[in-house]
């Protein structure tokens, strides 16, 4: 059965199975919301089409940009709780980069958290793909990870835009349309979470700003 999570930011819709072993969500901005957290010189906006070239789909999206430029900054863009070992975790999002084989340019990653301690948690890197954007000015960046709780000392998998820019004028890409399927052998304790919308209470716990979970 269906179970949304009490929060005071938009939820992100389900899709798939109705199998206990499946739990997906989906995120396009559309609520107004810009990421969970990041690192470095990472910054984010929630941009509203004036142009439709920056929004894959709807009428929103997330315009990211590195200011100061510097190191490999990361905007975190899903957090993933409640895993156990086996999970696979299926992620994929869109984005704008008009500039094939050069700077800007973004790609899909993940690391390893705690989830009490919080989106800002750090329990390792969990890689991501080689695939840069920029193939097509809309480009789709996927991976699949297998969880890892390292003997049960983490529980969660946070998925982030790592960002490759050149200078201050090739620093900034365009995210849209995230997507995350886990799939396991008892998935009734993962929560899918994406960003708060504006004026959430920025409490990013158990309890959950924005996720479901699919429950057995």
């Amino acid at each position: 059965m269906l179970r949304s999570l009490c929060g005071v930011a938009a939820l992100a819709l389900l899709a798939g199975s109705a199998s206990a072993d499946v739990v997906s969500g989906s995120y396009g901005w559309e609520d107004g919301g810009t990421i969970l957290g990041s690192f470095g010189g990472m910054n984010a906006q929630n941009y509203m089409a004036g142009d439709p070239g920056f929004v894959y789909s709807g009428t929103h999206s997330l315009f990211i940009y590195e200011d100061p430029i510097g190191g490999t900054p990361q905007a975190y863009v899903a957090w993933i709780t409640g895993l156990q070992d086996g999970d696979v975790i299926d992620g994929s999002f869109w984005a704008w980069d008009d500039t094939p084989s050069a700077n800007p340019s973004v790609r899909i990653w993940g690391h390893y958290g705690v989830a009490a301690d919080g989106i800002d948690s750090y329990a390792g890197s969990a890689s991501g793909n080689s695939t840069y954007s920029g193939t097509e000015v809309w480009s789709n960046l996927a991976y699949s990870w297998t969880f890892d709780s390292l003997g049960g000392t983490r529980d969660a998998l946070i998925i982030e835009v790592r960002m490759y820019a050149g200078d201050l004028s090739t620093n900034f890409a365009y995210i849209d349309d995230i997507a995350v399927t886990v799939t396991g052998a008892d998935v009734s304790g993962v929560n899918i979470i994406f960003a708060p919308a504006p004026g959430a209470v920025a409490l990013l716990g158990l309890a959950g700003l924005a996720g479901s979970r699919r429950r057995r």
